[in-house]
């Protein structure tokens, strides 16, 4: 694959992003392939070592914000004509109620796996509060006489900190799959959003 080639997939991937944002990307990556070419490399080697194209215009949607490729795609490419504006106005209980509920639909489940990680975040914090609470306890009641008592109470507090440490990966497991998942969200609700030209 030569340069122009390389360039042209580029644009054709990210043809859903602004274009001043397309621009400065091919810019950049036009000029790294010419500083490498000034290296002595080939198109062909400095395009190679670049990367595909595919997991470049992946990394780009990553971190392209998602109200920016929003804002891009709701943009009007030509003026409304006044039919299609009442039709609006008119639609708008129904396209608007629809919108509202989607979203909060969206956030809803955002924050119910959000809400899962802070519950089990706060059991492992109630394990270790046990668990040092059972023993200074136990000790306590071991120091007053109630030898099988305070025992039996340190027993359970150090049963608890070894729970805890289990619920510890467990939670940090756990955490990292949600972030995972909701990362993978986000790029697969900005890939709705970018428009797949067609070859």
């Amino acid at each position: 694959m030569n340069k122009q080639e390389f360039l042209a997939q580029l644009r054709k991937g990210l043809s859903g992003l602004p274009q001043s944002d397309i621009e400065e990307r091919l810019v950049f990556y036009s000029e790294m392939i010419d500083d490498q070419i000034e290296d002595g490399l080939t198109e062909e080697e400095s395009i190679l070592q670049i990367g595909s194209v595919d997991e470049i215009i992946s990394q780009i949607i990553k971190d392209t914000p998602l109200t920016k490729i929003a804002k891009e795609r709701i943009k009007p490419k030509r003026r409304l004509k006044v039919w299609e504006i009442i039709l609006l106005i008119l639609g708008s209980p129904i396209w608007l109620s629809l919108g509202i509920a989607m979203v909060a639909v969206i956030l809803s489940l955002y924050i119910s796996l959000w809400s899962v990680i802070i519950s089990l975040w706060a059991v492992l914090g109630a394990l270790i509060g046990c668990s040092f609470g059972g023993i200074i306890t136990g000790i306590f009641f071991a120091c007053n006489g109630n030898l099988l008592t305070g025992i039996a109470i340190i027993g359970a507090g150090i049963v608890l900190a070894g729970l805890s440490i289990f619920a510890f990966y467990g939670c940090r497991v756990i955490t990292k799959g949600i972030v995972l998942l909701t990362k993978k969200l986000a790029v697969w609700i900005k890939n709705c959003f970018i428009k797949k030209e067609e070859a």
